[in-house]
């Protein structure tokens, strides 16, 4: 039965029975190629809590960083105003069709809000109201008012924060070049017009969010209530000058970490409502942001270059990293936004000064400026460029040594390996005293203080929430010849065991860039350890000659050269292309991985692994590398006894494939540069701790995978049929009747798409191969990015964090949606993360305890360690293999060369990656 072809094509898995094809039989039939419909298909959404509750697990008592809320006043009416903040002259600062590039910052529309309120208060009827820092607002009830236009004066010091930029350098009244024209312009006005839309205000009902709390699902109304609720946190941190960042807020005097070359740490925390299973609670967490270093700005620009002398600063770097950045004169007080440097240095920098009425203009330096009208003698910045603080065609200058750039403002580059690392180590801090800090936090915060939650009849207990939690028993792992691998903490090792499946390497070989370490000893001492584990292992010279060496006239060489180079000697010394070579790199995050990784994988075909010897190389570091090659070249260290013995629930008994899918997205602050996005698939059922990947780009900063399914005339190009017929290829000609999706890297607003585009698509996948076929599905959402986490209840010095295999599914969880939060990994430093993963939808029909024990199992199969990690495997994996293809192309550089020339009628053009070569294509390429 099994040896029928699909379609007639034998590259295809053969078609299904009959029995297994009736549409009527999947509750996900979407039509395939070919296929029509006169209705609308009816839209996905995330299964309800099953009422089947999970109960496997030794029961443990846990704290968290969730407050008890009362809700006393349901019956309340929120009412959402639009506001349009328009300049004296009738133009608009902020509301609709307004671009942000042109938008009044959001703390100068809170400072015209707030002195709106102090102005009119009585008109107000001394009613409160919250302002989202844009176009909301929001109040308790209707306003009373019958005037909707109010006129709103600031101060100088309250305005947009460019005060006296319609002055000259120095501000004495005399203008520079066009500075009369800046005088009028409306973005320097500090009268507003607000315009409240009294008669189309939207009503929310506090009872939204108690009909949720009850069970109910969840509506436009409940979650625009809650979002108000978190507008009205924002205002209150706002109130007391802090920097916000979507639900946090961040202050000087929480803490700072000095990450380097002007960048600093700074500690605040995020501060949100969520419904649970318990009642609405607070999820108050610590968080952290990048700030620049405020200060003298010359001192800034030589912390970020990491030089101590002015004359060798780079200003093309320089310019960079001030672009946008807001300042303060010493001498005016005056705040202004960077926008450039001039081209020439102070003392010759010229601008057209006003002598006096009538008497025309006169050229003057900005030097001689500030000596003739403010008596300042510029002794550090003369010979540097000024500041543009003006318009490319219309510039303002300032000298540098007069510039301070203000506090909190945020860095928003990517930090260099250091940088992170910094990071990491100074956020880090354990649980106990995380708990503290943030029930110290609560209190000093005080948002039983706050009027509007007052109004609503919310008030925060100050104390943590309890909630009751179960510790799995960690799955079973086998090493060579049955032998158990012991498991404490979700720990173990091969110190007396063997790889469960080792491979043999014969035609390898070893090239040396640069690094300095005893290249023979380490060869020697690492075929010693692989020996230990069951890998045959040849001497590298037998077949591929010396190890080889790069010469040391190549080190200046681009990245690219250098490769080529090495491979011209690998190919000249060897009379075969070897299956692996083993690369030494001379530093971590080198620029020879990508261009190296590329020419073997998708070149060449051949296995490699890059390490960059340490000083002092012990045993463990020499079975961590070898626990990556021996997967890379397909073999297997450890697996679950459940899967040998297959004796996992739905999964062992039925054909199934598992799905690991993420999208990995440029640097913070590059729009332009594509998206990478993977997918990563099992083999060889029924076991599931072997994977492939595909991977391709998409649009920048799109977090859907758009190339799932993608129809090329007669064929299917996306990323999903290649792991379909490798799956049916390696799994003795079973198609897949079960598919398990889990995806990574999406918020609560994107589960839609999840559902009803990502899934969609794969669906179509499958019947593009096969029209009958009609797979069942499940689909699990992991997160990582949360702020939720977890404590002991009874402090313990051994160990502080919640133990390995912790799982919470009550109190704390959705009060209908499907979700849980799994602690898999051991935290051996700081406080553990747990992922919070959501189950949109289930087919298949596990149980809550088949379901939590087949994820906490993926958690134990990750072939690259020794320890049990913190999301499930397939995730993992996914993003590695995006983060190492794209690594294959500079990304950055090939965006900014095609964005050069977009247009708008014909945008850039998203570059291909290079394919891998069909050697390597189906294997574990990413370990």
């Amino acid at each position: 039965m099994e040896s029928q072809s699909g379609k007639g094509d034998p590259s295809k898995p053969p078609a299904s029975d009959g029995s297994k094809g009736d549409p009527s039989k999947s509750p996900v039939s979407d039509g395939g190629k070919g296929g029509s419909s006169m209705t609308a298909k009816p839209q996905r959404l995330p299964i309800k809590r099953p009422t089947q509750h999970a109960t496997k697990g030794r029961p443990v008592m846990l704290l968290t960083n969730h407050f008890k809320v009362s809700l006393t006043r349901t019956d309340q009416i929120l009412y959402h105003y639009d506001v349009t903040l328009k300049y004296d002259d009738g133009k608009l600062a902020i509301g609709e069709g307004v671009a942000i590039s042109k938008k009044i910052g959001e703390g100068v529309g809170r400072k015209v809000m707030k002195q709106l309120y102090e102005t009119y208060a009585s008109h107000l009827a001394h009613k409160v109201f919250a302002y989202d820092g844009e176009k909301g607002l929001f109040t308790v009830g209707p306003l009373p008012f019958k005037n909707n236009v109010f006129d709103v004066v600031l101060c100088d010091d309250a305005s947009s924060g460019k005060t006296g930029t319609s002055r000259s350098p120095g501000g004495d009244g005399s203008p520079g070049p066009s500075d009369k024209k800046r005088m009028k312009r409306p973005e320097y006005a500090k009268r507003f017009k607000v315009e409240i839309a009294s008669t189309s205000a939207a009503r929310i009902p506090m009872s939204a969010i108690a009909q949720v709390l009850r069970g109910g699902q969840e509506s436009e109304n409940s979650q625009e209530a809650i979002r108000v609720l978190d507008i009205i946190l924002r205002q209150h941190s706002a109130r007391q000058g802090c920097l916000l960042v979507r639900e946090s807020f961040f202050r000087s005097e929480f803490g700072s970490i000095d990450l380097g070359s002007g960048v600093i740490g700074c500690r605040g925390f995020h501060s949100s409502f969520r419904p649970t299973q318990n009642g609405l609670s607070l999820n108050f967490d610590l968080s952290t942001t990048m700030v620049v270093r405020h200060g003298p700005v010359i001192d800034f620009l030589l912390f970020n270059q990491n030089i101590k002398d002015c004359k060798r600063i780079d200003w093309g770097k320089a310019k960079r990293a001030l672009n946008n950045l807001w300042i303060k004169t010493t001498h005016r007080k005056a705040e202004f936004k960077i926008v450039g440097l001039s081209e020439k240095r102070c003392y010759e920098q010229k601008f057209s000064r006003k002598q006096g009425e009538g008497n025309g203009t006169v050229e003057a330096t900005v030097y001689d400026y500030y000596m003739d009208r403010w008596s300042i003698k510029l002794d550090n910045s003369a010979d540097l460029p000024c500041l543009n603080v003006g318009e490319p065609d219309r510039p303002t200058y300032l000298p540098l040594e007069l510039c301070h750039l203000l506090p909190l403002q945020r860095y928003k580059k990517s930090l260099s390996t250091l940088q992170r690392s910094k990071l990491v180590e100074g956020s880090r801090q354990k649980p106990r005293d995380r708990m503290s800090t943030l029930s110290r936090a609560l209190r000093d915060n005080n948002y039983d203080t706050e009027p509007m939650l007052r109004e609503c009849g919310i008030s925060i207990a100050r104390d943590p929430m309890k909630v009751e939690g179960r510790v799995l028993q960690a799955p079973q792992l086998s090493a060579a010849h049955g032998r158990e691998l012991y498991t404490p903490n979700g720990r173990w090792n091969f110190n007396n065991d063997r790889f469960i499946r080792p491979i043999k390497v014969t035609a390898w070989g070893v090239v040396n860039f640069s690094a300095r370490c005893n290249v023979s000893d380490l060869i020697r001492r690492l075929m010693e350890s692989a020996r230990k584990k069951g890998i045959f292992v040849l001497q590298p010279i037998d077949n591929c000659g010396a190890i080889i060496e790069e010469g040391g006239d190549m080190k200046r060489e681009r990245p690219e050269k250098r490769v080529e180079t090495m491979f011209k000697q690998i190919l000249d010394i060897s009379n075969q292309n070897p299956t692996f070579l083993l690369c030494l790199l001379p530093e971590k995050n080198c620029d020879i991985y990508g261009p190296w990784k590329r020419e073997c994988l998708a070149v060449h075909g051949i296995f490699t692994q890059c390490l960059v010897p340490p000083a002092n190389i012990k045993d463990q570091y020499l079975t961590n590398v070898l626990l990556k090659i021996n997967a890379k070249l397909g073999g297997l260290n450890s697996q679950l006894k459940s899967e040998i013995n297959k004796g996992i629930p739905l999964v062992s008994t039925i054909s199934t494939i598992i799905f690991g899918m993420d999208v990995s997205h440029g640097s913070p602050g590059r729009s332009d540069v594509p998206s990478v996005a993977a997918v990563v698939s099992s083999l060889e059922w029924p076991n599931i701790s072997k994977y492939r990947a595909s991977v391709c780009t998409q649009a920048p900063r799109l977090e859907t995978i758009d190339k799932l399914f993608k129809q090329v005339g007669d064929d299917d190009q996306g990323l999903i049929k290649p792991s379909l017929l490798e799956f049916y290829k390696s799994s003795r000609g079973k198609k897949p009747e079960q598919i398990i999706i889990f995806r990574d890297g999406v918020g609560e607003s994107q589960f839609d798409d999840v559902l009803n585009t990502e899934l969609a698509e794969i669906i179509k996948a499958c019947k593009f191969l096969d029209d009958k076929w009609l797979p069942k599905f499940t689909v699990i959402v992991a997160q990582k990015n949360h702020h939720t986490r977890f404590f002991p209840h009874n402090d313990n010095e051994r160990n502080p964090n919640v133990q390995p295999g912790t799982v919470v599914d009550d109190g704390i969880c959705h009060p209908s949606k499907y979700d849980f939060y799994m602690c898999a990994h051991y935290g051996m430093i700081g406080t553990t993360r747990p992922t919070h993963y959501h189950v949109l939808h289930d087919e298949i029909g596990f149980s809550p305890d088949e379901l939590q024990e087949l994820v906490h199992s993926l958690s134990y199969v990750y072939q690259r360690s020794t320890t049990a990690i913190s999301v499930v495997a397939p995730i993992y994996y996914a993003h590695l293999a995006a983060a190492q293809v794209a690594k294959f192309t500079r990304l950055d550089d090939m965006s900014e060369t095609s964005s050069s020339h977009a247009t708008q009628a014909a945008p850039a053009l998203v570059p291909e990656l290079p394919r891998l070569h069909d050697k390597v294509a189906s294997s574990m390429f990413f370990c």
